[in-house]
């Protein structure tokens, strides 16, 4: 089992800049892909930016230009820099881990219990 945990959340204006993080801790086990989510009131849970191993990023076209994700395999930890925030970025943001166990192919989906991102205009 993989345990996420996440930092960096709190309140900040508009324009304003916050980095997350999120830490990845178990035993025997392998990170595919690391990402991000959110999820604000009232509406689904989506993505942000994800990761691969190798690097590839995928970001929502709505940070694209503002966040950047980045990733320390060797700390299995993942960050999120969101730069020129806005208050529609407002939500709970859960980081995210696809892993596989030992030697195993079997993927695992992990969560976070996710940081609060509020955003004031």
């Amino acid at each position: 089992q993989v345990q996420l945990v996440e930092s960096g959340g709190g309140l900040v204006q508009a324009g304003g800049s916050l980095r997350l993080s999120c830490a990845a801790s178990g035993s025997d086990f392998s990170i595919n892909i690391m990402g991000w989510y959110r999820q604000a009131p009232g509406k689904q849970r989506e993505l942000v930016a994800t990761r691969t191993r190798g690097g590839f990023t995928n970001y929502a076209d709505s940070v694209k230009g503002r966040f950047t994700i980045s990733r320390d395999n060797a700390k299995n930890t993942v960050y999120l820099q969101m730069n020129s925030l806005k208050p529609e970025d407002a939500a709970v943001y859960y980081c995210n881990a696809l892993t596989t166990q030992a030697m195993g192919s079997r993927l695992y989906d992990n969560w976070g219990q996710g940081t609060q991102v509020t955003v004031s205009s």
